[in-house]
């Protein structure tokens, strides 16, 4: 024996649906920009997804990477490399930014100002990118 549930749902044809155009984040600047910063993370998940591919690949030993590596250095591979370095800059670059609006320290009475919190976020960025090529180079 089942029974229905009975359920009340609003009327669609009386609910209000704005129209959105596709390209309304061509308005404004700041739209756009954020937009940018989202399409950035497309760009950082497919260079993550080569980069396991290559870790992978050095795994199966050295002919396997050392075959896989040369196909990498193709035109195009370089040219999306550069694009996703860029595009990495500029998503840290705005999540900084973003930080400094969100994170409101307080030493002692003592607000730090935003671009202080920016500017510790990058010197923090920079210390680790040195720490990280003396790792390469030394190795």
């Amino acid at each position: 024996m089942e029974k229905e549930m009975i359920v009340n749902r609003p009327d669609n044809s009386k609910m209000y649906h704005p129209h959105m155009p596709t390209a309304w984040w061509f308005r404004k600047w700041s739209y756009f920009l954020f937009m940018l910063r989202e399409l950035t993370s497309v760009f950082i998940a497919v260079f993550l997804v080569v980069y396991l591919f290559q870790i992978y690949h050095i795994t199966q030993g050295a002919d396997a990477y050392w075959e896989i590596a040369g196909q990498f250095r193709s035109g195009g591979w370089i040219a999306f490399h550069g694009v996703a370095l860029i595009f990495a800059i500029y998503h840290s670059l705005s999540w900084f930014k973003t930080a400094a609006v969100i994170l409101t320290p307080r030493v002692g009475g003592w607000m730090v100002p935003p671009w202080m919190v920016v500017a510790l976020h990058i010197a923090a960025w920079l210390a680790a990118s040195a720490a990280v090529l003396m790792l390469y180079v030394l190795i």
